[in-house]
């Protein structure tokens, strides 16, 4: 009986929307970056992001936002309106946090977390920029 009641009652909950996935085409074609693999291996960061050792500790959205996965696998994108002009893709986070977020929501944890940040060009392509010192302190630090 009990058994029933908790699957009538867990399937009375929708399940959260579906997030599509963001495609980021990069402006800088390098041969090796995340999303590509040598020998079987993955690569999971590449010229132009940084690797914080995390240590299982949780990363935090840096403003009012949007986490959505991203086209390279174990990774996703943070978009601001606060900042349109420039993404972060994050990669390493386990479980991420996907959807709308406000400044300061846990954003996932992980071992090492990969920070790449783009900003719009005028043709609409994104160019790895290096990041902002704060904008990781930020993200790094418990609101």
């Amino acid at each position: 009986m009990l058994a029933i009641a908790l699957l009538t009652s867990a399937s009375c909950h929708p399940s959260p929307p579906s997030i599509e996935t963001r495609r980021v085409h990069v402006q800088q074609g390098w041969e090796l970056q995340p999303g590509h693999s040598i020998a079987g291996h993955p690569i999971v960061a590449g010229l132009g992001d940084v690797s914080i050792r995390l240590r299982g500790n949780t990363l935090y959205a840096p403003f009012d936002g949007k986490v959505e996965p991203a086209d390279v696998e174990d990774c996703v994108v943070f978009s601001s309106p606060t900042v349109p002009a420039y993404l972060l893709r994050l990669c390493g986070l386990s479980r991420p946090r996907l959807g709308i977020v406000k400044q300061g929501d846990r954003l996932g944890t992980g071992h090492t977390v990969h920070f790449a940040t783009l900003r719009k060009q005028p043709d609409g392509t994104w160019a790895i920029v290096e990041p902002s010192l704060n904008l990781i302190e930020t993200a790094l630090t418990p609101p």
